[in-house]
């Protein structure tokens, strides 16, 4: 019995949930963004382990919170048009995920206390946010006419996270955020737009009944040039924000780089909409998240701190 429950809760994490993809993806958005705050305040030392922990393990049950409540939100389209999936086969059901989700958020409460209590009302907006996002804002009809809308109101949390992240930096040293932080949230909104239009680019062969992509609901064209213009705009606000740690040349040398190599995948694949090129669009999406991450905050304090050890 309990080895048959461990299997179906580690076939899910594998289909809805993958760690091993999550992990190294929300270890570096959470220490870079740790790392990004100590530098706008001029800390040039290592970061306090109890940060890290706490930033890195509530940013995972944070979004862990989200694909849960993308399974409640979704349950009646998955039900309807998409059977094979976890929750409508009976892999498991919404109760237990939303067990699972509270018991997210005793955890993420019992790490905010451990840090710093003041760190609890900043938990709240990413909460009450999420719960919005769970509700479709109770527009639901008005915002699946209008994909575009959908996609940018429910990125809003990104930054949300991202202010809580930070904060397990600058909470404990000061009243409010550094300045300068604002252009790495507009940096977390973008990739979370980059992420999501990255994810929903499929080829012909592969679109389904039902399931709502952006290649099918804008065209290949407007799919792949709202791609590589959430990609620009992103490469634009992280500039801003490498200014502000005094790492511009080396970020805008990477993400020059990226963005020729993004313009070449997304030609490919407008070209030659195959399965192939459509996998590289959502691949390099979650690599330019990754190198993006990285290039402002883990690297810098690397450099910082090796240099002034």
């Amino acid at each position: 019995m309990i080895t048959a429950a461990r299997s179906r809760w580690w076939i899910y994490q594998r289909e809805r949930f993958p760690l091993l993809a999550h992990g190294p993806l929300v270890a570096a958005f959470s220490f870079s963004g740790v790392c990004y705050s100590m530098l706008l305040r001029g800390e040039s030392g290592a970061p306090r382990p109890a940060s890290v922990i706490t930033a890195f393990v509530t940013s995972l049950l944070f979004f862990l919170q989200l694909r849960i409540a993308d399974e409640y939100k979704d349950f009646e389209e998955d039900s309807r048009f998409r059977p094979y999936r976890a929750v409508p086969r009976g892999l498991v059901r919404l109760g237990e995920l939303g067990a699972i989700g509270v018991a997210a958020g005793i955890v993420q409460i019992a790490l905010a206390l451990w840090l710093q209590p003041g760190m609890i009302p900043l938990l709240l907006p990413v909460w009450l946010y999420l719960a919005l996002m769970c509700r479709e804002f109770f527009v639901r009809r008005w915002l699946k006419a209008h994909p575009f809308t959908y996609m940018w109101t429910h990125m809003l949390i990104m930054p949300l996270i991202d202010l809580y992240v930070t904060s397990c930096d600058w909470r404990g040293a000061t009243a409010r955020p550094p300045d300068g932080l604002i252009w790495f949230l507009l940096v977390s909104f973008f990739n979370g737009i980059v992420l999501e239009i990255g994810r929903k680019l499929r080829a012909p062969a592969d679109e389904e009944p039902g399931v709502e992509t952006y290649s099918l609901l804008w065209g290949r064209q407007i799919a792949v040039a709202g791609w590589l213009c959430a990609l620009v705009i992103t490469a634009l606000f992280a500039g801003l924000a490498a200014t502000r740690i005094g790492f511009l040349f080396p970020v805008g040398c990477l993400l020059t780089t990226l963005l020729v190599l993004a313009a070449l995948i997304a030609l490919r694949f407008h070209r030659r909409p195959e399965t192939k090129h459509a996998k590289a669009v959502e691949m390099f999406s979650g690599l330019w998240t990754l190198l993006m991450y990285l290039s402002l905050g883990a690297a810098p304090w690397l450099l910082r701190f090796y240099f002034h050890r």
